[in-house]
This record gives C-alpha cells, sequence and structure tokens, in this order.
C-alpha cells in the first residue's frame, strides 16, 4: 500500500494548492462526463421530507484512518481557504466548501456510505477525472469525486453499504499531485448540498486531529458572530447559486492585503 508522506500531507493541508483550485472549478462550473440529467435540476427537496442528521451512514472507507491509509484533509463548511475564495473558486456555493475531503493514495477503495441505487458515472457534477453519484431512498443521493477510473458499476445498479464501488484518485490525474476522495451528501434535484458530518458515524473529534496539518479548528471567523460556524457539526446547509453566507464585515482572521502588481 501507498504511503502518505510528510511531503505530501504539508502539500495537502486544508486541500489549498493550486490543484485545488483547478478542481474546484470544474467541479462548480464545468461538466465532466455524459449523465443521466443535468447538474442542477428538477425542484429542491422540502427539508421537511429529508432525514435529520443521525449517524447513520458509513464512512467512505472501510479502511481504518492513518498515515498509510486515508486522513481527513478539509472539513465541509466555513473553512478559511473557502472564506478567502469565497467570490470566486465557491461562489456557486453560498462561500462555503460544499463537502468533506479525505487524503488517500490513488487506488484506496471507496465504499457506498449506505445502500442505494447507482445514479450517475460520470455525470456532470465535476470532480474531476471521475465520479458517482448514487441515490438514497430516504430522498439524499452521495456524491464520490476525483476518482482515479470510471467506476465499474452501472446506472440503475443497486449497492449496498459498504460495498465497493469506486477506487479514489487524483484531482490533477497524476497521483502525485493532490490524491484525495471528494464526497458530498446532496438532494435528489442536486440544488441541496448538505454537511455530511452529522450524516456520518465517526468520531470527528479524533479525526480533525489525525492529520498533522490541521493545526486548529480551521473555520473562518466574523467577530459579530464569533462563535457562529465554528465547529464541524455546526455548519450551514448550501443552495447552489444561492447568495454568499460568509460575507463577513469583520473577518477573523483577517485577510493578508495582497501585494500590488507593480508595472
Amino acid at each position: 500500500m501507498l504511503a502518505v508522506s510528510s511531503r505530501y500531507l504539508g502539500r495537502h493541508r486544508m486541500i489549498a494548492g493550486s490543484a485545488v483550485k483547478f478542481c474546484l472549478l470544474c467541479l462548480m462550473v464545468c461538466p465532466t462526463g455524459i449523465g443521466t440529467a443535468s447538474a442542477h435540476s428538477g425542484k429542491p427537496a422540502a427539508l421537511s421530507s429529508l432525514p435529520r442528521p443521525a449517524g447513520q451512514y458509513g464512512l467512505p472507507f472501510a479502511s481504518p484512518p492513518g498515515p498509510d491509509t486515508w486522513l481527513l484533509g478539509q472539513f465541509y463548511g466555513n473553512t478559511a481557504f473557502a472564506y478567502e475564495q469565497r467570490r470566486t473558486l465557491y461562489g456557486n456555493g453560498q462561500g462555503m466548501h460544499f463537502g468533506l475531503d479525505f487524503s488517500a493514495p490513488c487506488g484506496t477503495p471507496v465504499v457506498a456510505i449506505t445502500d442505494g441505487v447507482v445514479s450517475e458515472v460520470d455525470g456532470p457534477h465535476g470532480s474531476a477525472p471521475h465520479n458517482l453519484v448514487i441515490n438514497h431512498p430516504d430522498g439524499l443521493s452521495s456524491l464520490y469525486g476525483h476518482l482515479l477510473s470510471k467506476p465499474a458499476v452501472k446506472v440503475g445498479q443497486p449497492v449496498r453499504r459498504g460495498e465497493v464501488v469506486a477506487r479514489s484518485g487524483d484531482s490533477q490525474g497524476t497521483c502525485v499531485s493532490e490524491p484525495h476522495l471528494h464526497l458530498e451528501i446532496r438532494d435528489h434535484s442536486h440544488q441541496l448540498l448538505f454537511n455530511p458530518v452529522g450524516y456520518l458515524r465517526a468520531d470527528w473529534a479524533s479525526l480533525g486531529l489525525v492529520n498533522p496539518d490541521m493545526a486548529g479548528p480551521g473555520f473562518q471567523q466574523d467577530l459579530r458572530q464569533p462563535g457562529a460556524w465554528q465547529t464541524p457539526e455546526d455548519q450551514p446547509s448550501v443552495r447552489l447559486h444561492g447568495p454568499l453566507l460568509n460575507n463577513f464585515a469583520q473577518p477573523w482572521p483577517p485577510l493578508a492585503p495582497r501585494t500590488p502588481v507593480k508595472k
């Protein structure tokens, strides 16, 4: 098994490299294949019809976390990196990082987080080079992005929780640049996105400490409401193409001023 090197971990802090800027652009605006539905279509589900988060899903890997298997890379929500890019890379997601990133060597088996039916293979939702969407009977869907190769499962195929459905890859396709899995929880219309933390059964306090490069909570603060959106569990849902949620007047830490370009 490939090890996650210290050099890789350093580069993967909060998934804030140039490769991620590329993959997030793809995630938000660029179709990556032919799917069974348009990227954002249909009427969003009524929130009252969707299940509340209760740790009812499993993690997307069967193996335990560790430096030779997988580590948590970036939380969902109001992360500091997402805030910095709230008007650009994350603008379509209301300024939020609307998935969980798991650092993992290329080829790591990815498993279904719960029972469902494959709805899209390499569909129009980005997360290049390959992605997979599974619809679950409770009204939610799970998206698995940055996969190594086109998943072998077929549209319409039932899958069970813990069944291997894909292999994790790299957003640049190199397996040495930014190898990680991007996981999202959406409604079936693909317009509403939810914090996976509450739905996945995991010890998030421990997982947040696994990656030594994740010093501190990694969330942006608003001095007007310093306690808002500061834990992995307390993060807002997202409606694609909605207004910014984190347009803070008093952000902390403040953004570093940009150096003027000399002409």
